[in-house]
């Protein structure tokens, strides 16, 4: 009797589940106990991994809670690849759906964060734009479009997922406060950095990488958010090497 691929999968993500029938080793003996050992490498392998792609959700839940959570979650979401670089993408959803995490609803957007800055570290690598790109008159500054670098990512939230994952990730960062904060990541040399971006910032970006140029942009985030601050923002983007180009339209004549 052979056993399936769904079959061995399903018995290998779940501890409870018994040996598959039929599943030999290779001296065609039954392999009960050294599939249970291999099984049990397998979890405490994909545990760690999510260990460490998630520090700061570990750090809020607790060693203890986080090793119960990924198990329930490698029984409903096993590897779908050798590369465990990603593993954990469905990770947000699964907090979201998590009814005891309920009144911890930062989670989901935390766990956003987290994935987003493992993306941008495992991202292409770009070569920024020159330093004088935007050396130009504030009229053509505002005709420029502009290309980002992959490891450029924003991720927005109605948490303050910036200011908790400075209170847990760094010494001495400032208590969180209740508002919403949107999040940028550049990666400027080899390790992601993230950003709290300025009210409108997000809606911005979001409107450049629709091909707008710096002033319809800036006039689209500028209406939904007056105070939107264009400086700040674009100083963000040019010291984490998140710009590749910059294209300035001319008049026509």
């Amino acid at each position: 009797m052979s056993v399936s691929q769904s079959e061995f999968r399903a018995a290998m993500m779940d501890a409870s589940a018994p040996v598959p029938d039929g599943l030999l080793d290779a001296e065609a003996q039954p392999a009960g106990r050294r599939f249970s050992v291999y099984r049990n490498n397998v979890a405490v392998s994909l545990t760690e991994a999510m260990h460490q792609a998630f520090p700061v959700i570990t750090k809020l839940l607790g060693p203890q809670n986080m090793d119960g959570l990924a198990g329930i979650f490698l029984r409903q979401h096993p590897p779908s690849s050798p590369l465990m670089m990603f593993y954990g993408e469905a990770f947000p959803g699964f907090l979201a759906g998590m009814q005891q995490l309920a009144h911890l609803g930062y989670l989901p957007d935390i766990a956003r964060l987290e994935l987003a800055l493992r993306r941008s570290y495992h991202a292409a690598d770009s070569q920024p734009a020159p330093a004088d790109a935007l050396a130009v008159d504030p009229e053509q500054v505002m005709q420029a479009r502009l290309q980002f670098a992959p490891a450029m990512h924003v991720i927005r939230s109605d948490w303050p997922i910036h200011s908790i994952w400075r209170f847990n990730s760094e010494a001495d960062a400032p208590k969180p406060q209740a508002r919403a904060e949107d999040v940028l990541i550049t990666r400027p040399e080899y390790d992601p950095d993230p950003h709290l971006l300025p009210s409108g910032g997000a809606d911005w970006i979001g409107h450049m990488q629709n091909g707008n140029t710096i002033g319809a942009a800036f006039e689209k985030a500028a209406a939904e958010a007056p105070e939107f601050d264009l400086g700040t923002t674009l100083a963000l983007l040019l010291q984490g090497g998140a710009v590749t180009s910059v294209t300035i339209e001319r008049p026509k004549t």
